[in-house]
């Protein structure tokens, strides 16, 4: 009966953002119906799985509201067979959407700066059978270059400024990187960067609150 409760209350979630044009595409209405939040939060928190806010998740870390995990992977324009590099892992929960998004013929590389979270997010996507998910533990904020180029790079966490380190590791044919950009807990904008050829193309979406993005090419620990 619990399980039923929750699946109900996963859809309502999803619908609700269907509804607010928050989610327009078919692809990310499925990944978000297929992926389990509540499997990803710590257990204080199960009750909350499903309402649209953001939640702790241990080390002074969150995992996103759902109407932004949905924005930024419609920003993405993910298709199937994409190479991916996500920026900060935390609780393994937007991996999951994003491996849904790519499929089996996809890869996700997912990097994650604090060990614990690594391990436990890696542990959670091998139980729920992401196998065309890789969890890194090093500093994101270099990107992956061993592994580069990539369609689409999704950074989820504010940086005080466009990493190049990033920019460069963009497939050059059509590369999408979604950014949140600003100050260190305010003031900032979630940006998203075309890479067409030699030229970048940067738009502005709207003004984001998220944790800050430590490491090199972000702001100091």
């Amino acid at each position: 009966m619990k399980n039923n409760k929750i699946i109900q209350e996963r859809l309502n979630l999803i619908n609700n953002l269907k509804a607010r044009r928050i989610i327009v595409s078919e692809n990310v209405y499925n990944a978000m119906l297929n992926v389990p939040r509540h499997l990803f939060l710590p257990e204080l928190n199960l009750d909350k799985a499903y309402i649209d806010t953001p939640q702790q998740i241990g080390k002074g870390q969150t995992i996103s509201a759902p109407h932004m995990n949905a924005m930024m992977c419609e920003y993405l324009e993910i298709k199937p067979g994409d190479k991916i590099l996500e920026i900060g892992t935390g609780s393994g929960y937007h991996a999951a959407i994003l491996a849904e998004l790519t499929g089996k013929d996809g890869i996700v590389y997912t990097i994650e700066r604090i060990p614990e979270l690594a391990i436990k997010a890696k542990e959670k996507l091998k139980e729920l059978s992401y196998s065309n998910v890789e969890v890194i533990i090093n500093d994101g904020t270099k990107g992956l270059e061993s592994k580069a180029p990539f369609d689409k790079i999704l950074v989820t966490a504010a940086s005080p400024k466009i990493p190049k380190s990033l920019l460069v590791q963009l497939n050059p044919n059509n590369g999408i990187l979604c950014i949140p950009v600003g100050k260190r807990h305010w003031d900032q904008d979630l940006i998203v960067i075309n890479r067409i050829k030699g030229k970048y193309i940067k738009k502005k979406v709207c003004k984001v609150i998220f944790v800050p993005l430590i490491g090199e090419n972000g702001f100091e620990k």
